[in-house]
């Protein structure tokens, strides 16, 4: 005998209504209000959007933001008419945002509608992103010096009213993370506990724990407002974005499974943290005269080499900061876009599509441009059309991986590049590392070991031999040697570090090094006809930068090999 499962046949006629509502609606829109229509059922929900109308507004009006970017504002309505738009218009121009309007269906209204319990009720909130407000941050920078105040605060915001609690937290270590310049935020999942950790200056730093019950909140909060799925087993990435005032921070989020759960990581890509000018970067002074020749040029290829984290990016933005003018065309290809630059078409990679690298470079090309710069050279193919590129009237910027200036020659013909060719094309290889800047306040003095002291001698020998001026450097070779070490204050966060400097190195295409590109020479052969061109080695360079008393021998040990030859 059949049996009849009435919660079933229930499902199946609400499915079927959706379904016929949805074509409805859609029909509707297209044949009588000329509107998009769309169903958002099948769109992740900008949470941060509902902000720009009350959730009673909305349910009164029978309409719902659901998307923010920039300053467009896209608008779901149910009931369509002149002076619903007008409203909504005057409305919107309030906030200073555009408005563009879609038909939905109740279903779509309901599930928006639905979300107005996830948004935040910080006092100072305003549209746009999630919106900590420049009044929320001054007010929480005055209250966080350091790492522990950051702590305090949570610690405080976890014991009070449990409404919105989430939403609170993660406002406080956004605006925490910010206010004390930290790189990336990372939460992790432990086994009885979450974890979460600050990078300043490259290093990570323990600030709070709290239960796991927190953590799976804070994930799920900050899987909204990256437009990232709920429920999902594999790696995902998405992006949300803070205003600050009429500043806009990008917050890029990357979750990957582990064995206690995702392990959260946000990096703040404010664009005040990028705008570092070239005399800003910890360039000696003979070095930055050849780099600023170098980057006036009409055309020559430029390469930037060093391991993720060395702030090649950086340098690069700064180039490009430096010869911008109006009267030249620059095109970017990144993958991705970290930072928005004024007067500059920035382009970003997409796989996907198939805008790669090589694709945005060869179409980069057909758009007249006086610079290029390309994200990183990773084929043959891209090699190739970049060395091109620079022997037809155009300066080429792109990042390689070596591990130093001199392999630059090397890794190019590895991929292919012609020899003869590269003769023309390459201009200059630079190599570069970030080591901290020793906290002001804290370090101190004192007379190295003999080991040290031998090392620091050695290097020192190399300089003089290869005739560089000591005094060019501000250093006086007769002077017992001294140097500093991390001590740690409350000012630096107990790290004895705040801040951080580039350590460099570079070679230059000269008639020296011309004459043996065609013999595909190691890095050894380079490295010696190089030494004799005035340019410090990151080796020396470090040093330097020790013996002024800038960072630490253990900081420059960490990222360059000073026993090297």
């Amino acid at each position: 005998m059949a049996t009849f499962d009435e919660e079933k046949q229930n499902k199946q006629l609400d499915d079927l209504y959706k379904k016929e509502e949805e074509q409805l609606v859609a029909s509707l829109a297209e044949s009588k209000y000329n509107l998009p229509y769309i169903d958002l059922y099948r769109l992740g929900i900008d949470n941060e959007a509902l902000r720009s109308i009350p959730e009673a507004e909305a349910r009164e009006m029978k309409v719902a933001p659901f998307k923010l970017f920039g300053e467009n504002i896209f608008i779901a309505v149910r009931s369509p008419s002149d002076n619903l738009f007008k409203k909504l218009k005057d409305e919107m121009e309030r906030h200073s945002l555009k408005p563009t309007f879609y038909m939905v269906s109740n279903a779509s209204l309901n599930k928006v509608w639905d979300r107005y319990k996830e948004i935040s009720l910080a006092e100072s909130s305003q549209v746009g992103g999630l919106d900590i407000s420049s009044e929320v941050l001054r007010e929480t920078a005055k209250k966080i010096e350091y790492l522990q105040d950051i702590s305090k605060l949570i610690t405080e915001a976890l014991e009070g009213n449990k409404i919105h609690k989430i939403s609170h937290l993660l406002e406080i270590i956004l605006a925490g993370a910010i206010a004390i310049k930290a790189s990336d935020i990372h939460i992790e999942p432990e086994k009885d506990r979450g974890r979460l950790r600050l990078r300043l200056d490259g290093v990570l730093q323990d600030t709070n724990f709290f239960g796991l019950d927190i953590y799976r909140l804070l994930n799920s909060r900050i899987k909204l407002l990256s437009g990232m799925k709920l429920i999902s087993k594999i790696a995902q990435d998405g992006r949300f974005s803070i205003m600050e005032g009429k500043e806009e921070i990008n917050v890029r989020t990357s979750l990957i499974p582990g064995a206690y759960g995702e392990s959260i990581v946000m990096r703040i890509l404010d664009t005040k943290s990028i705008q570092v000018q070239l005399g800003e970067l910890g360039i000696e002074s003979y070095l930055f005269s050849v780099i600023q020749q170098e980057i006036t040029k009409p055309n020559g290829l430029i390469l930037v080499t060093g391991p993720t984290g060395s702030g090649k990016t950086t340098t690069l933005y700064a180039f490009l900061r430096k010869i911008y003018s109006p009267d030249i065309k620059i095109i970017t290809i990144e993958d991705p876009i970290e930072y928005h630059l004024p007067g500059i078409t920035q382009t970003q990679v997409n796989d996907a599509k198939g805008y790669t690298f090589l694709e945005g470079l060869s179409s980069a090309l057909r758009q007249d441009p006086d610079v290029i710069m390309v994200g990183e050279i990773r084929d043959a193919e891209t090699a190739e059309v970049a060395v091109q590129a620079s022997l037809t009237g155009h300066i080429v910027f792109s990042t390689l991986h070596t591990n130093n200036a001199a392999g630059v020659i090397p890794r190019l013909i590895d991929l292919k590049v012609n020899p003869k060719i590269l003769v023309s094309a390459l201009t200059l290889s630079l190599a570069q590392r970030l080591v901290r800047k020793l906290c002001l306040i804290c370090k101190k003095e004192y007379i190295p070991t003999e080991k040290e002291n031998q090392t620091i001698k050695l290097i020192m020998d190399g300089i003089k031999e290869e005739g560089k001026n000591f005094a060019d450097y501000k250093i006086n070779p007769d002077m017992p040697i001294k140097i500093f070490s991390a001590t740690g204050c409350e000012k630096c966060n107990s790290t004895g570090y705040k801040g951080q400097i580039g350590i460099f190195e570079a070679i230059k295409t000269d008639e020296s090094i011309e004459k043996i590109i065609p013999e595909n020479p190691s890095e050894r052969e380079i490295k010696k006809l190089a030494s004799k061109q005035g340019i410090l080695s990151m080796r020396q360079d470090g040093i330097v930068k020790i013996l002024n008393g800038i960072t630490s021998l253990e900081e420059v040990q960490s990222v360059v090999n000073l026993n090297e030859e």
